[in-house]
């Protein structure tokens, strides 16, 4: 509300002069030496340094200056809805003085404007008001008045409630009320009854069905056992009858409130709940605030005993939330009763809050919701990205459903864009001795399994559609997982693990594949490890990964392909495992067509993570859980620098093996920092790394069985 004050003499300055404390004379150099020769009090003085200091305030904020004469027109600082002074007590002191024509109450600011009937009447008011203290709300608050010249307000914009809103004044009468409150057994704790909650800004019951606040959804298979208070059914039963629901709501919440106490902003999940929310108001009378995703707000008057009823755009688009203090500014006068503030300065006041209870009824939803508004809407966007995981089962869970079934539903076109080995591993396979046996664990499509025809090589990998890959081309592969081989302890010269543990979501579970591959060596063996690095860009040279390709020449090969030809002449790129696409940089053209692409990738990202397909939408939240979660892991853009360790990185279906054309599945990565590999190596008893070395975008260690642990 600031600047909606003019000043009708202008913006001209005057000194800032006591009226209260100068001999009245008809000139206006006189008061001016009457006041020099006034000895001052030392209160007197007091009150003159308050008043000045007030007078800048109020030139500051409104770009109103204080006059030097009396006017009927007196501006009380301090005396404001911003001080904790309601309309009722500044207009009970104020009258004492004479008749108050008009009084104007700035909301949330520290002064207000009061217009008197006479000049006489506002002087008698400014002599009795000016270093008055007012006793407000256990506090105490000095007014200093100053005369303005009249002020006018400009005419505030009549707001209207949010569409779909309505509040229906006392919809139950005191003796119902009474009735419904002490249905709510505060002392009871039988969670499969009422499942109460402690909440950090409120207490809380369900009955029927428990909104969890951990995932802001109904377990919808789990119903609480006693149903709805009995109490209920008279007033469901009118709701239904009146119009305002269609349905029998089977959920209820109820709030408890106390002063000071509120619930943060928040669209009830759309995916939970049935359009229409029914919210009845016990006790005392709060304000909730509506608030558009456009940033257009309305706060809403809750009186006591009354319903809150959202339907529509009001219930699945606009938020809402009661911000948490001990008053509220309401309007003063009931004549306009839709309830929404409209701050209006002339009727505007002060509710002190009390003990609010609230019953909110909602009938809970067994079909995704196909409102017609998908920007707010979890059916129909997809669900925030996985947190990492704290505990074992979160962290087979993640790897479940953004690597294992990742692969099975990418593997054939991941495998048509697996051919050339890289050249360093081939080199490592190449100088085993003849009749080794050697194990590749997670070998994919099985393009090391044939480097060398004179070792024995065995390939395992989680994707049954790849081993099945590995035995269409002649290699022997098994179905298994990385930390559970079911292969021989010391049986193996060599073993190789090619981009496979930065697939793995916690420490523990990485040293554990560390650890299985190091059981399979025998004393002596070896066991070359790939992992995919954080630095990019090491001794001042981007990886390949960040670079682009010279040599494709179409765009369905910049998005797709890793021909053997194009690894050759590229000194063979050597991170292809980890990267889903490489791109020509040919002419201004391919340039532009691979922004476009980018941005294609980069909002396809935010809007998929469903099965291993992500978004980075967040979840709405009701409410905060008083204790810290996880992060939540981000979403790579391709051909980027990395910005975190743990990241879903995308992987877009393309060319004749492709699902749909908008296919976009998130892979889990944990990508490593220098010397996290060797660290965790030498954490294995038993093993002695030979060599640590960074290729291309990937963080390589060899290392050797000493002895049997």
């Amino acid at each position: 509300m600031d600047g909606i004050w003019k000043n009708l003499t202008g913006t001209h300055l005057v000194a800032f002069v006591a009226p209260g404390l100068i001999t009245k004379t008809n000139s206006m150099e006189a008061p001016v030496q009457n006041v020099k020769s006034v000895r001052r009090s030392k209160e007197d003085k007091k009150l003159l340094k308050r008043q000045i200091k007030a007078s800048h305030t109020l030139l500051k904020h409104e770009g109103i200056t204080t006059a030097s004469q009396p006017t009927q027109c007196v501006v009380v600082c301090n005396g404001g809805l911003g001080n904790g002074v309601s309309r009722e007590l500044l207009m009970a002191v104020l009258t004492e003085g004479g008749a108050v024509e008009s009084l104007l109450m700035p909301p949330n600011k520290p002064y207000s404007f009061a217009t008197f009937a006479s000049l006489q009447e506002s002087q008698s008011a400014h002599t009795l008001c000016n270093g008055r203290v007012l006793k407000c709300n256990g506090h105490h608050v000095t007014l200093y008045c100053s005369y303005v010249l009249p002020v006018e307000r400009e005419e505030c914009e009549c707001v209207s409630l949010p569409p779909g809103l309505c509040v229906l004044e006392d919809f139950v009468s005191p003796e119902e009320e009474s009735r419904l409150l002490q249905a709510v057994d505060w002392t009871s704790h039988i969670d499969d009854v009422t499942a109460q909650r402690e909440l950090k800004h409120r207490r809380v019951k369900h009955y029927g069905y428990e909104f969890r606040y951990d995932n802001n959804n109904v377990d919808k298979d789990k119903p609480l056992s006693n149903g709805l208070p009995l109490v209920c059914d008279t007033l469901l039963q009118r709701c239904v009858c009146d119009g305002h629901s269609s349905v029998l709501p089977d959920q209820l919440t109820v709030n408890q409130y106390e002063s000071g106490q509120g619930i943060p902003p928040h669209v009830d999940t759309h995916s939970a709940f049935e359009d229409t929310i029914l919210s009845l108001s016990l006790g005392a009378k709060t304000v909730m605030d509506f608030r558009h995703p456009d940033g257009h707000s309305v706060a809403v008057v809750l009186p006591p005993r009354s319903l809150l009823v959202m339907k529509g755009e009001s219930r699945y688009l606009w938020t809402h939330g009661i911000t948490p203090r001990k008053f509220d500014v309401v309007p003063a006068s009931t004549a306009e009763r839709s309830w929404a503030v409209n701050f209006n300065p002339s009727d505007l006041t002060l509710n002190q809050r009390g003990t609010r209870t609230s019953f909110t009824f909602r009938k809970i939803r067994h079909t995704p919701c196909d409102c017609a508004y998908p920007s707010a809407c979890d059916s129909q966007r997809p669900p925030s990205p996985p947190r990492l995981p704290v505990a074992r089962s979160d962290a087979c869970q993640l790897e479940e459903q953004y690597v294992h079934r990742v692969y099975e539903e990418i593997s054939a076109h991941f495998s048509s864009t697996r051919h050339a080995p890289w050249p360093r591993v081939r080199d490592f396979l190449l100088s085993l001795p003849n009749d080794a046996v050697m194990a590749d664990i997670g070998c994919g499509n099985g393009k090391y399994l044939g480097i060398n025809p004179q070792v024995f090589s065995l390939g395992c990998d989680r994707s049954m559609n790849l081993v099945s890959i590995c035995a269409e081309r002649g290699f022997h592969a098994v179905v298994c997982d990385a930390l559970s081989v079911p292969l021989r302890s010391s049986a193996f010269d060599a073993v190789i693990s090619i981009a496979v543990i930065h697939h793995f979501s916690t420490q523990e579970r990485r040293l554990a594949a560390v650890t299985e591959l190091v059981r399979l060596l025998k004393v002596g063996g070896r066991a070359l490890i790939y992992v995919w690095a954080m630095e990019q860009e090491y001794k001042n040279q981007k990886s390949k990964y960040l670079k682009t390709n010279k040599n494709l020449e179409n765009q369905e090969n910049m998005e797709n392909q890793e021909s053997m030809e194009n690894q050759e002449n590229m000194g063979n790129q050597e991170n292809m495992e980890n990267q889903e696409n490489m791109e020509p940089k040919t002419s201004k053209e391919n340039t532009e067509r691979r922004n476009a692409l980018d941005e294609t990738e980069r909002e396809a990202s935010v809007r998929q993570v469903h099965a291993g397909k992500a978004s980075s939408n967040p979840a709405d939240a009701e409410e905060d859980c008083g204790k810290e979660a996880p992060p939540r892991l981000s979403v790579h853009t391709n051909r980027t620098a990395f910005v975190s360790q743990d990241l879903l990185v995308p992987w877009h279906l393309r060319g004749e093996v492709k699902a749909s054309p908008s296919s976009v599945f998130h892979r889990f990565y944990h990508v490593f920092q220098r010397g996290e590999l060797e660290d965790l190596c030498v954490s294995v008893t038993g093993v002695e790394v030979q060599q640590s070395y960074y290729d291309q975008g990937n963080w390589c260690v060899v290392l050797q069985k000493t002895h049997r642990p």
